[in-house]
């Protein structure tokens, strides 16, 4: 089957597609943003990248950063449209399927030409934010109904956004909830595993943008530094926002935090195998890539809940804790207080996850399942 994959530089579509690697599928990759990078972890998918510029000159950056009005003008002439790339790759290629990842980067931009294309099926892999956040936004909605309409199957990373969808018109298969980017090596990522009794260290997303909430979080610490005095308080991905927040006198004064930028996949997992609390606080998400990986690391995680996708895998009180409201500092602080007070429901928290959850995560495990909804698709091929 050849599968045309439409979707911004992600390495979670990247992990995803990795599940195809060996299979008899042929593939190729639509970079929409174009992010002018060829990717070789997935060398054996066909890639449009660096299509967008006519001309690649020199000085381009310097005049982007220096004379943006006039880079905005240059790049109206120089760039091409994604539209006709599409078109042209959908010609040439012939896909049986076209699989979109995200809503509205990957699959509003297309659906008038795949409505032209009735006998190409339609995939559309769900990211967590596409209609959840945007629910209010009727522009958004309409676009979003759209969408529904033309395609015939659908992933998501939680059973909510089927619901949802279903809410705006989809009424085409679902092929099921799996990872947004696949599985995990279990067997690798085991290799960074600490005791439980060794493991002194809060671990802590630190996203604070249109979605993130760490701030929160951070002010959740502060108001239990009593309870804090034996760990290490570990901020990763913290942005600039975040980073300006936390230059206020009394975090300055935090001896035992750390904060880093963005890091790896292996870095993140060698910290959560190594951590002891995970905590995450977003307005809007699925299931979060971060709390799997807290998961598999067995790390105790206290993760936001919006939409009730959080508790699709976390049982409020039994192996995590949910976090209810993502603004409310005292319910954050709580939940920290109630995990620091208490060891053993922690680690029998923990022993859940690991009992019952994590095997779920294995790379092959679910590989074996991805490849069953591929088939299936193929087998119904118009």
């Amino acid at each position: 089957m050849k599968i045309l994959v439409v979707s911004v530089f992600s390495n979670h579509m990247f992990n995803w597609i990795l599940q195809l690697k060996g299979s008899h599928h042929q593939l190729h990759w639509i970079d929409v943003n174009d992010a002018n990078t060829y990717v070789n972890r997935i060398d054996f998918v066909g890639q449009t990248v660096k299509w967008k510029r006519r001309v690649e000159y020199p000085g381009r950056y310097w005049i982007k950063n220096h004379f943006p009005e006039t880079d905005k003008i240059i790049e109206k002439y120089n760039s091409r449209n994604f539209l006709k790339i599409f078109e042209k790759k959908l010609k040439d290629f012939k896909p049986d399927v076209v699989q979109s990842f995200e809503m509205h980067s990957a699959c509003v931009p297309v659906v008038e030409i795949m409505k032209k294309h009735p006998k190409i099926s339609w995939i559309y892999s769900a990211w967590g934010n596409d209609v959840f956040y945007y629910q209010k936004d009727p522009k958004k909605i309409e676009d979003i109904r759209k969408v529904y309409a033309r395609l015939d199957y659908m992933f998501a990373d939680c059973t909510r956004d089927l619901l949802l969808a279903e809410k705006y018109g989809f009424n085409a298969e679902y092929l099921g909830t799996f990872p947004g980017g696949g599985g995990y090596d279990l067997e690798y990522s085991d290799k960074f595993l600490q005791n439980f009794n060794e493991r002194k260290i809060i671990l802590v997303k630190g996203y604070e943008h249109k979605f993130g909430r760490a701030e929160n979080i951070m002010q959740a610490i502060f108001e239990i530094q009593e309870l804090l005095g034996n760990y290490e308080i570990v901020v990763f991905a913290a942005t600039d926002k975040l980073r300006d927040f936390l230059k206020k006198p009394k975090f300055k004064n935090m001896m035992n935090l750390k904060i880093h930028g963005k890091i790896g996949r292996d870095e993140v997992l060698k910290l959560m195998g190594k951590s002891l609390i995970y905590v995450g606080n977003s307005i809007s998400d699925g299931t979060p890539n971060t709390l799997l990986e807290a998961i598999i690391m067995e790390c105790f995680p206290i993760q936001s809940d919006p939409g009730g996708a959080t508790a699709e895998t976390i049982q409020n009180g039994k192996n995590g804790f949910l976090i209810k409201d993502p603004m409310d500092v005292s319910e954050i602080a709580n939940h920290l207080r109630q995990a620091l007070e208490k060891p053993e429901m922690v680690k029998t928290g923990i022993t859940y996850n690991s009992k019952h959850i994590k095997p779920k995560l294995d790379r092959q495990y679910l590989k074996v399942k991805v490849l069953e909804k591929y088939q299936k698709v193929e087998d119904n091929l118009r």
